[in-house]
């Protein structure tokens, strides 16, 4: 059975999910990813866990808090853009209004249709104004928005920056914990050799698919284990015993 991992894990997979459970890291060879990584995973499926977990959890919680609201500036501008056009232009048609307004009685004219087309104007250019001071706010509280949206940003940048920090140190901690096991278990894989892994997995100077091959035989996992024809060939060929007897665990081959 696979030991529980940092608390989380359930979520794995996302962006700021922390570190996967062993399965999904030992499931298949090549594995894709570090030895560090590989033998953290082996030492989470026999039940380590790291001293920053607890540490990772609660960034973990945080981050799952934040939440950037959307915000549209563009739309906001050009909503106070168009207010603002027309307003000018009613500005211009109700000075133009008055002007015939002036004209009309300057020579005795009725003034009639004039004054009702300033007051059409001036009752049009009243609500373009209030329409221009609504656009003046929605930019003004989108620009909030922003401000805020920047700052979450940036928050949850930080966090990301220190989850990740946290997970290194934790894939640190749990490879050194399980590196003797995997030391030993080198002898035991096609390719492998003790005198390769040095004091810790930066110094490791084997073949990666003997290391994958190790940490997976250290590690406590259900399988199968998908062989990629890569690593199903060198088995074969490297080795007189089946990859089930090697790993510890079932074994499925894409290729068969």
């Amino acid at each position: 059975m696979t030991a529980p991992g940092i608390e989380g894990e359930s979520v794995a997979g996302s962006h700021d999910a922390p570190i996967p459970n062993p399965e999904a890291v030992l499931g298949r060879v090549p594995t894709g990813t570090s030895l560090r990584r590989e033998l953290a995973a082996a030492a989470r499926s026999r039940g380590r866990t790291a001293s920053v977990a607890d540490e990772i959890a609660a960034i973990y919680a945080d981050l799952t808090t934040i939440e950037v609201p959307e915000v549209d500036l563009e739309s906001a501008r050009r909503r106070l853009a168009d207010a603002t056009g027309e307003e000018d232009r009613l500005k211009e048609r109700v000075a133009a209004a008055r002007g015939d307004v002036r004209t009309r009685r300057a020579v005795d004219a009725d003034p009639a249709a004039a004054l009702a087309d300033l007051e059409s104007a001036a009752a049009e250019l009243s609500e373009a104004q209030t329409a221009r001071i609504a656009a003046e706010q929605t930019l003004a509280r989108e620009r909030e928005r922003a401000a805020a949206a920047r700052d979450e940003r940036e928050r949850r940048l930080a966090l990301r920056d220190r989850l990740e920090n946290r997970r290194r140190d934790a894939r640190t901690e749990l490879a050194l914990e399980v590196y003797p096991a995997f030391r030993e278990a080198l002898s035991a894989v096609p390719g492998g050799d003790p005198a390769d892994a040095g004091a810790t997995p930066s110094e490791y100077d084997g073949p990666a698919l003997a290391a994958s091959l190790a940490a997976i035989r250290i590690a406590d996992v259900e399988g199968p284990v998908t062989l990629q024809p890569a690593a199903a060939t060198a088995l074969d060929a490297r080795s007189g015993r089946r990859p089930e007897a090697v790993l510890g665990v079932p074994v499925t081959r894409p290729d068969l």
